[in-house]
């Protein structure tokens, strides 16, 4: 049998940004006998740090199921960037927008804790989130997933029939704010959504939320990526249109006095959003 090699991601969270860029001062220090021994065994220190947490918090979360073991892994080994050039998909995809083990776990009690019924997720990829919050969903339980990609909705909608939770995932393909409309029309609502699409965009989809009634009364929003990298702590000078927009973003919700907020440091950035 041949060993599948599941490619190494990319740091892309301010915590592993920060560990790759320790990781790299560490190798440097080791090899020079010129530092003081108290600096070089500091800086060795906070590699350990930054570099051991998110394993850490991988051993001490409730394992993921098979059937969210297999997609990310099947997402892990897709040649995106082929896929890109050679237009099977409609925007650059990559392994590293897979929400993963520790925030689906997280998003998975989010909907327990609410305990919703109507889930809504913007920005489907290939359905790791979808199905991590529909395997907490009841039965009779409803998660509204939107893509605009139909390769990478292929892709999750083939996952979501190996699991016995598939069933709960409808599938809307198309413009996140054409979707939005549509649902918004038709009068439906949400108890819980989730957004992980366009940076850019970002404003557009809570002010729609808010404004539309799709999120019921008490709802809840859960944002992802809203530290992007760090970007938007750090300087306007180092940030890039996507980091912009999540500066924008976190301060129109902050100055919103329909809501309540708090921005917790999990992998990239998550916004829990009360409808008050």
């Amino acid at each position: 049998m041949t060993n599948v090699i599941v490619p190494t991601a990319r740091p892309v969270t301010p915590l592993g940004i920060l560990a790759k860029k320790l990781e790299a001062i560490v190798k440097e220090v080791n090899q020079r006998a010129d530092l003081p021994a108290q600096l070089v065994a500091e800086i060795n220190h906070a590699w350990r740090l930054a570099a051991g947490l998110d394993p850490y918090l991988e051993e001490c979360t409730t394992a993921e199921s098979a059937e969210l073991a297999a997609l990310a892994k099947t997402t892990a080994t897709e040649t995106w960037d082929a896929h890109f050039s050679g237009g099977t998909t409609v925007r650059p995809l990559e392994q590293e927008m897979l929400s993963g083990h520790i925030e689906g776990q997280t998003l998975k009690m989010f909907v327990h804790m609410t305990k919703a019924k109507r889930v809504l997720e913007i920005g489907m990829f290939t359905g790791y989130s979808a199905l991590a919050m529909a395997e907490a969903l009841p039965e009779d339980g409803v998660l509204v997933a939107c893509e605009v990609d139909p390769y990478a909705a292929e892709i999750g909608q083939k996952a979501f029939q190996q699991s016995p939770h598939g069933a709960k995932i409808r599938v809307e393909l198309g413009g996140a704010l054409e979707t939005l409309d549509r649902l918004a029309q038709a009068g439906e609502s949400f108890d819980l959504v989730f957004i992980d699409a366009d940076k850019k965009e970002y404003v557009a989809y809570f002010h729609k939320l808010l404004d539309s009634g799709l999120l019921a009364a008490g709802g809840f929003i859960c944002v992802d990526n809203t530290l992007l990298q760090g970007e938007v702590y750090l300087s306007a000078g180092e940030r890039s249109v996507n980091g912009e927009a999540i500066a924008q973003f976190n301060r129109t919700v902050a100055n919103d006095p329909r809501v309540e907020q708090v921005l917790l440091p999990l992998r990239d950035g998550l916004t829990i959003i009360r409808n008050s």
